[in-house]
């Protein structure tokens, strides 16, 4: 994960702005149990003459050196424009006091909820608070919001979920999502046990170190525990009860970040102010983000803040429900810099303009017509899958789907006659089956691709369904052999053009391998064609009047920090096929770089390998094992962690192994390991 801005020509930095601005580091915010929360602050220099709106983002990922490069284009940017600008360290991370134990606790909406307190007593403050962030801070932002503080009066959220289960990092579709659950919660594993700053907190942040070595738990193991959509995922899901939020949200995201589903539902369910934005990007705000096109997405922030919290008409409210980009048919690559495309407004969510329009299988076709009924056997290839590229893309060279040809042949394929007109589709696809199993646990992975007339296959979009979750993914039932089951996958939401003469490919597996954990035992699907088995295309017709949207500004930032630049960015990922043992083995390595920032010495820099290995034909050969290594000091003080984590499964149980180790100036101070096995839950 990288959190830095990217040079662009087409970016411009703002030196001069509305009003004159300081920064106030190292802020200590008191919490009602003694325990302090630090926060830096950006503020125009008159405002405690002239008080202003606070707008307040509040995220785990140490503001004084990870995020400090990022913050400071954002923050001051927001201050430059009349606003006080908190970055607030949560509880247990950076130097704030504590420890993290775990994701979205209640503890951490406590907290914020006496930080608006806070910002609502302070002289500079008109009581006005929004709130912004993206990923974790995106969640934050509506947990908080669903709260109900009077001082929140609307947030921007990007790249999150309002369903922690179904939607998020650990569960897709009622499987376990493998690519991520392991390598995310490694990574909070390392992130959450780095040091206070001593020039901070002063001597003790030996002492504190020590205690979050010790006691900072491997998220893993809880998320493990709760295989189900029980209570545990309820919390901090603001699905289960959207009418909690009664203030206007703009939700914004990108077709390559691992988020953009939960846009769609937000605008159906939120408040009629609510608004939604997305672009073609990764998981990374809209004014940095790749692919191009960037936008004046701070601009757009401003506009918000404006309305919202100064009150001024800035005719946001006369602008459409939902601005997206619908990209142009591309080939597939690994990377794109750019996606061609256009931006079209929809003035409601669901649109009037978009029609669900079905495709019916039947013998490797996809056709306008219902067809008599056809048995298709989907026999199990543990390997199908390593093409897939990362479910959540960072920007980062290598994170997309590679060509699908390289999957088809380990899956059954139905592909269309070529289109007759160019067509355009917004919105989620959705796979409709009559299917039965051989086995009493199993999974079906769909993926919906593009195919060119010369043959390469571009994956658009995916989804995988648990069949024991079908009915309900609280109360999972066993699937009884040979018993026919009506299923829907839903896949993820597109703006993606279809050219004329272009095919649409539909993929069908009972195996996912590395996003999907396999089931316990090789599973045979049978799907039966006839007027259940179809899919579901979002085909939207064009609209001449808001097809041409495109009124953003070119993307403006604040002067960003400068930096040191240590070490560079590298990243790899290399797929291995032993031939002889039928093992293949997928190896994701990153080193983001490191950094020194002149302004505090603070030098700090991470290496993050991930390995997901399977065995043809075994299911339990499974393996992930993700490693960090974070580096965070100065000339004279140098800490380092590395940590290991590696999951494994028979065939009725998981078997969890997290291990950390520390050292101090080069020298070992700290190492545990945590071992643990989970009973398998309809998994």
């Amino acid at each position: 994960m990288v959190f830095n801005i990217k040079d662009s020509e087409q970016r411009k930095v703002k030196t001069e702005f509305p009003r004159e601005t300081k920064k106030v580091d190292h802020v200590w915010i008191p919490m009602s149990d003694g325990a302090k929360l630090a926060a830096t602050i950006w503020l125009p220099k008159d405002a405690e003459e002239s008080p202003v709106p606070a707008i307040l983002e509040y995220i785990p990922y140490r503001k004084n050196d990870f995020t400090a490069i990022r913050d400071s284009a954002r923050h001051p940017y927001f201050s430059g424009h009349g606003y006080a600008s908190i970055r607030v360290d949560i509880r247990g991370s950076g130097d704030s006091d504590g420890i993290l134990l775990d994701e979205y606790l209640k503890q951490e909406q406590d907290d914020a909820l006496e930080v608006l307190d806070w910002i609502t007593e302070q002289p500079w403050s008109t009581g006005s608070v929004g709130m912004i962030g993206k990923s974790w801070g995106g969640f934050s932002g509506l947990q908080v919001a669903a709260r109900n503080h009077p001082a929140l009066k609307t947030i921007i959220t990007l790249c999150s979920t309002d369903d922690r289960y179904a939607d998020d990092v650990h569960y897709r579709g009622g499987n376990i999502l493998s690519s991520d659950m392991l390598w995310w919660a490694s990574t909070m594993f390392a992130y959450n046990a780095r040091p206070q700053d001593p020039n901070v907190v002063g001597d003790s942040w030996k002492e504190n170190w020590l205690d979050r070595l010790e006691n900072t738990p491997p998220f893993v193991e809880e998320w493990m525990r709760h295989q189900r959509r029980d209570a545990y995922w309820k919390h901090g899901s603001i699905c289960e009860d959207y009418s909690n939020i009664q203030i206007p949200v703009f939700a914004v995201s990108g077709w390559q970040d691992g988020y953009t589903n939960a846009v769609f539902r937000l605008l159906e369910n939120l408040p009629n102010e609510s608004k939604g934005l997305v672009g073609p990007w990764a998981h990374e705000y809209p004014e940095v983000a790749i692919p191009e096109p960037a936008i004046g997405f701070l601009q757009e922030c401003v506009r918000w803040w404006d309305q919202w919290l100064k009150g001024k008409d800035t005719g946001i409210m006369e602008e459409p429900k939902l601005i997206s980009w619908i990209q142009d048919s591309e080939l597939p690559a690994v990377n794109y810099p750019e996606r061609p495309g256009k931006w079209v407004a929809d003035h409601t969510w669901p649109s009037k303009h978009v029609k669900e329009t079905p495709l019916w299988l039947t013998e490797g076709k996809l056709t306008n017509k219902v067809m008599d009924s056809e048995e298709f056997v989907l026999p199990s290839v543990q390997q199908h899958g390593f093409y897939a590229g990362v479910f959540c893309p960072f920007g980062q060279p290598g994170d997309l789907p590679s060509d699908q040809r390289l999957e088809n042949g380990k899956a059954v394929v139905f592909t269309s006659e070529p289109f007759e007109e160019t067509t355009e589709l917004l919105g989620h696809p959705m796979f409709h089956a009559e299917v039965s199993s051989d086995q009493e646990q199993a999974l079906l992975a769909v993926r919906l691709c593009d195919k060119a007339p010369t043959g390469e296959s571009t994956l658009i979009s995916w989804g995988m369904l648990n069949l024991t979750h079908r009915n309900s993914h609280e109360f999972p039932e066993p699937l009884k052999l040979g018993e026919k089951y009506n299923i829907s996958v839903q896949l993820d939401a597109l703006g993606q053009q279809i050219p004329k003469g272009h095919r649409l490919e539909v993929a069908l597996s009972p195996t996912y391998w590395p996003q999907a954990w396999p089931s316990p035992k090789p599973v045979t699907l049978t799907v039966y064609s006839g007027k259940d088995t179809f899919l579901e295309l979002p085909v939207r017709t064009p609209q001449s009047e808001d097809d041409s949207w495109g009124n953003f500004d070119v993307p403006e930032t604040a002067k960003v920090m400068d930096k040191e630049v240590v070490r560079t960015e590298n990243r790899t990922r290399h797929l291995a096929h032993d031939m002889i043992n039928g093992v293949w083995k997928l190896e994701d390595f990153s080193d983001e770089g490191e950094r020194k920032l002149p302004s505090n010495g603070l030098q700090y820099g991470s290496i993050n390998i991930n390995t997901y290995s399977i065995k043809e034909n075994d299911p339990l050969s499974a393996r992930a094992s993700c490693e960090w290594e974070l580096t965070v000091g100065r000339d004279d003080w140098r800490t380092k962690l590395k940590c290991l984590s590696e999951m494994s499964s028979d065939e009725n149980h998981f078997y969890l192994t997290n291990t950390m180790t520390a050292f101090e100036n080069d020298k070992e101070i700290f190492k545990k390991t945590w071992k643990t096995d989970i009973p398998r839950d309809f998994v």
